[in-house]
């Protein structure tokens, strides 16, 4: 139970720091956010009753409080730009976005930790040697240069998927051909960190004593390392899962904007050339959120799997 309260609490104070960063960092951007809504033909007149609408007339703090009091009523407030609310513009997008990061990590996962046993298995040969240099290749390209590289050759050339948008409540198939080369993109460098981490910790878990053990009972190594070594190894992964949560959904920002989609990363972009700073503030802060509770549902599993496990 301490284990528990001691993971919600560190998730509230994260939260909480999430909201005063993500606040505070817009209000010293150059820029009027009215002027921004009204135009440069706007009256002064009309540019200050704006601003007291926004509350842009009060100090930071009270504009923190009142913007935090409103985010904790499930008020995401209003956008700027679009002058709706913002929790239909998240409503409308967030499914693209999750949609997205979950197909990118399970390509990751379940490519990754093959690679990471075969190269665990086979490390002091030409094959694992390859398997390596796969992973330090995977890691060292740049997401957006790899989804351009896949728009162009498998979008354009071979034509083998579809770039023309269409909404999964239309046709749930050509929804999952359209999201299959942007979830690649973002998923081979995590593939490249499953893979390291799989592969080191099946090298740690070798050298420990009960593989010795098992060894000298006359097992196999096929039977060793499915019953004993990756037994163990496939625990620390859940936490390798918690550890990809947060970058895909950051990569996913810049992968939208190759490919285009309407997701949560594409209306981030916008929100911020046109400084809508309520909408900004409201999906860094949904993000946060999102991350967090994986975080901490990941936590409470890696507990469960593992008890001995204190923090």
């Amino acid at each position: 139970m301490i284990y528990f309260i001691k993971r919600i609490c560190i998730m509230i104070f994260t939260l909480f720091l999430v909201s005063v960063i993500s606040f505070s960092v817009f209000q010293i951007i150059p820029g009027d956010p009215a002027l921004s809504k009204l135009g440069i033909e706007a009256s002064q007149e009309q540019i200050d009753l704006l601003r007291v609408k926004l509350m842009l007339d009060k100090p930071l703090s009270t504009q923190y409080i009142h913007w935090a009091g409103n985010i904790l009523k499930g008020d995401l407030g209003e956008s700027i730009r679009f002058s709706r609310p913002i929790e239909e513009l998240i409503g409308e997008r967030i499914f693209v976005t999750l949609s997205l990061g979950v197909y990118a990590i399970l390509i990751a996962v379940v490519i990754g930790i093959p690679i990471g046993i075969l190269n665990a298995k086979y490390n002091d040969t030409k094959f694992g040697a390859f398997l390596s240099i796969f992973s330090h290749i995977g890691l060292a390209i740049p997401e957006f240069w790899l989804g351009i590289i896949f728009l162009i050759v498998f979008g354009i050339i071979f034509k083998l998927f579809s770039l023309k948008y269409i909404p999964f409540s239309e046709d749930p198939i050509s929804y999952i051909r359209i999201i299959t080369l942007p979830a690649f993109a973002l998923a081979i460098s995590r593939i490249s960190v499953v893979a390291r981490h799989m592969k080191n910790i099946i090298l740690e878990e070798q050298e420990k004593d009960y593989v010795r053990t098992a060894y000298s009972k006359g097992l196999s190594s096929n039977k060793i390392y499915v019953y004993h070594i990756l037994q163990n190894a496939l625990i620390p992964t859940i936490t390798i899962i918690g550890m990809l949560t947060a970058g895909v959904l950051g990569g996913a920002i810049v992968v939208e904007q190759v490919f285009n989609l309407p997701g949560i990363g594409t209306l981030l972009i916008n929100g911020v050339t046109t400084r809508d700073i309520p909408l900004v503030q409201a999906i860094i802060t949904y993000i946060a959120l999102v991350v967090v509770i994986i975080n901490f549902l990941i936590d409470i599993l890696y507990r469960i799997v593992d008890p001995r496990i204190s923090i």
